[in-house]
């Protein structure tokens, strides 16, 4: 006899006991986004490997080791998004959407890498991505900053904080990289073997490496704000003076750099010590460069991206409330004329009275295993229809929350009823 057939390693079920916490993260966040402006777009999960290749980088562990990467029956070679930011400025370019216009743009959905699974890293996981595209100040940074500090405060989290860097122009980087790169090859047997390779591929990704040993060699290595000019000081000074004036807290990480190659001037990162390694919930920054790598005309751009399997690791550690939304009437029946009659009463419920949740029970059982349904439902109330209430026209409704006795009601009295008993319920 075959075995089961269990989900892929690093790829994780949502069962229904965890999908409202998700649902409350979600919504949270979606409110926020309508409050400063900003709009849904939806992207395919699979694009052109070329395009993850011209944006994040050949030379990437994301495109070398953890991509996702096939060829489909044309030959075509294809790659589930290791991220979003790379398609959403695609799918502006294809549309039209970024000549000579401004846009504040959001998405949600899966990401795919193939790495090591552990707590809060994942081969599957989920991303709400914020873009914008023709706003070259740091005042838009300044927005997104905000944007996901309000997140927070509506999502209850106090133990966030806020670290921010410049990476300058392509070309002072550029600059910079090739130092980094001289004095990494000075101190080449010093370094791990992830860091060696690393320097020949992406030098400042060594600068992210935790490992202790290699601390003291990192803190002494030349400085990227030693190759910034004028313009990059003045971008990055704005930005603090904005951040300063609505009293954001940050500290400035001279050695934070992201891991996509597209990134210049502002980069940050929201963290937490509450999840360990993997404590950074939130990244993003400026990457002018992209829309014109990518085939677009040069478009100034700036987004984050924040991790849902964070944040709902972050809200169970906290313990922050979740509303929970259970049915406010369970419907319980006997025999066929009582469930026809009470599949139709559910409908009229419903309709007048769009908030109300009605559940009907359904896989028959007797009225008393029906009753401890309804209990484990949640439900504020039981709707009881047998022969006799059938042919009284009345209802039996008992309040499972509260004593008391059942009482008997005509259909026209329901609703109402209903509102009051469940008045200590959010009605949504």
């Amino acid at each position: 006899m075959a075995g089961n057939i269990q989900a892929i390693r690093g790829m994780h079920d949502i069962p229904p006991e965890q999908t409202p916490l998700w649902q409350h993260l979600e919504t949270s966040v979606r409110d926020v986004l309508r409050r400063y402006g900003y709009r849904e777009i939806r992207l395919p999960v699979v694009e052109k490997t070329e395009l993850f290749k011209r944006s994040i980088g050949e030379v990437t562990d994301i495109v070398e080791k953890e991509m996702y990467t096939f060829e489909d029956r044309n030959g075509d070679s294809l790659t589930l998004r290791p991220e979003g930011t790379a398609g959403c400025v695609r799918a502006g370019i294809e549309n039209g959407l970024l000549h000579n216009q401004l846009l504040r743009l959001w998405y949600l959905g899966p990401m795919f890498r193939h790495e090591r699974p552990q707590k809060g890293r994942y081969r599957q996981f989920h991303q709400i991505g914020v873009e914008t595209f023709g706003i070259p100040g740091p005042d838009i940074e300044a927005e997104l900053i905000l944007l996901s500090h309000r997140i927070w405060r509506e999502l209850g989290l106090d133990d966030v904080h806020l670290e921010i860097n410049t990476l300058g122009t392509a070309e002072e980087r550029a600059a910079y990289r090739a130092e980094l790169f001289q004095y990494l090859s000075d101190h080449y047997e010093e370094l791990d073997e992830d860091s060696k390779r690393r320097t020949h591929t992406n030098p400042l990704r060594v600068l992210d490496s935790k490992n202790p040993a290699l601390q003291e060699l990192i803190e002494a290595a030349p400085r990227l704000s030693q190759y910034l000019g004028q313009a990059s000081r003045d971008h990055f000074d704005r930005l603090k003076s904005n951040l300063d004036a609505v009293g954001v807290a940050y500290r400035v990480n001279p050695r934070l750099v992201r891991g996509l190659d597209y990134y210049c001037h502002t980069v940050f990162e929201w963290v937490t010590e509450r999840l360990g390694a993997q404590g950074t919930i939130c990244a993003g920054g400026r990457y002018d460069g992209l829309v014109e790598q990518l085939g677009g005309r040069a478009t100034p751009a700036a987004g984050f991206a924040l991790g849902i399997e964070r944040l709902v690791a972050l809200l169970e550690e906290a313990q922050a409330p979740v509303p929970a939304y259970p049915p406010h009437a369970y419907v319980c029946t006997a025999g066929e004329a009582a469930e026809t009659y009470g599949m139709g009463l559910a409908e009229r419920l419903r309709d007048a009275d769009p908030r109300l949740r009605v559940q009907l029970n359904c896989g028959g059982g007797s009225l008393k295993a029906q009753l401890k349904r309804a209990d484990r439902s949640g439900a504020g109330a039981a709707i009881i229809i047998g022969e006799q209430e059938l042919a009284d026209e009345v209802v039996g409704v008992k309040n499972l929350r509260q004593t008391g006795e059942q009482e008997t009601l005509h259909e026209s009295a329901l609703c109402e009823y209903l509102t009051g008993v469940i008045s200590h319920q959010e009605l949504g």
